[in-house]
């Protein structure tokens, strides 16, 4: 009986060599159940260090997950330090590929910052406890009078708590090689509290991870912080065009540097 119960570690090692769909599986169910662990540590820190839902929890948060990108070997490169060095309030926004991009946020997340995510993410267990006592602000994307009440209230909190926050402006994730049109919200709430706009790129992830093809390999991953983009004096009737500059600065960030990393490390075969 005690070597029927060693046939399956062996062969997890086996598999790790010889099989990228299995390296796939392993490392994705590998990925949420250590942050989800990772989350029950974490949850009682943050109510011990705050007392409940604050932003400053976020410095734990962020302490505790930077170490996750090693376990999946994952590197990253970050580049445009200096735009970050923002005094006040401001809206980051960034691409979304997949829920890989929690790493790269928590490798630079500034004090002070939390995010603006799906309503739907409360209710994944210890993680979306710990997101709650993190001061993430959850909006119900299906609702659009919901989003902007929210995104009204937030640009508030921003003002009168002096934090920052971090979107997604696609809405949703996307790994299709290019950005997707971007939804209004984030720029409604820099106008709104009249703040700056931090763009961040994050380049294709294509070199090492392929969702359909159950491809996960070890990778770099660029991260360029581009220049700030001044709101003061803007209104609701300069959203589009604000939307418009910072896709087009992104998106051209997003493609130069994604091209860069494939011609580092190579395409990922399949």
């Amino acid at each position: 009986m005690d070597v029927l119960w060693m046939i399956p570690l062996l062969l997890i090692p086996l598999l790790m060599w010889t099989s990228s769909t299995f390296v796939f599986y392993f490392k994705k169910c590998f990925y949420v159940a250590w942050m989800m662990c990772l989350a029950l540590i974490t949850i009682p820190l943050c109510i011990l260090k705050s007392g409940g839902r604050d932003v400053e929890n976020m410095r734990i948060i962020r302490f505790m997950v930077r170490h996750v990108k090693y376990f999946l070997g994952l590197r990253f490169e970050v580049s445009g330090w200096e735009h970050l060095q923002t005094e006040g309030p401001y809206v980051i926004i960034s691409n979304h590929q997949s829920s890989l991009d929690v790493l790269g946020l928590m490798e630079i997340l500034p004090d002070r910052c939390t995010m603006i995510a799906k309503k739907e993410l409360v209710y994944a267990g210890t993680v979306g406890l710990i997101c709650w006592l993190g001061g993430i602000v959850f909006i119900n994307r299906k609702k659009t009078s919901d989003a902007k009440s929210v995104m009204a209230g937030a640009a508030k909190t921003m003002l009168d708590d002096q934090i920052r926050l971090w979107v997604f402006p696609e809405g949703t994730r996307n790994q299709k090689g290019d950005l997707l049109p971007f939804k209004k919200g984030a720029f409604h709430l820099a106008v709104q509290a009249q703040v700056p706009i931090i763009p961040i790129v994050f380049s294709s992830y294509s070199n090492f991870y392929l969702r359909k093809e159950k491809q996960f390999k070890s990778g770099t991953i660029r991260l360029k912080i581009l220049p700030k983009i001044e709101t003061k004096g803007m209104t609701t009737d300069d959203v589009s065009s604000l939307s418009d500059k910072s896709f087009n600065v992104m998106r051209s960030a997003f493609l130069r540097i994604s091209d860069s990393v494939t011609q580092s490390n190579g395409p990922l075969r399949h």
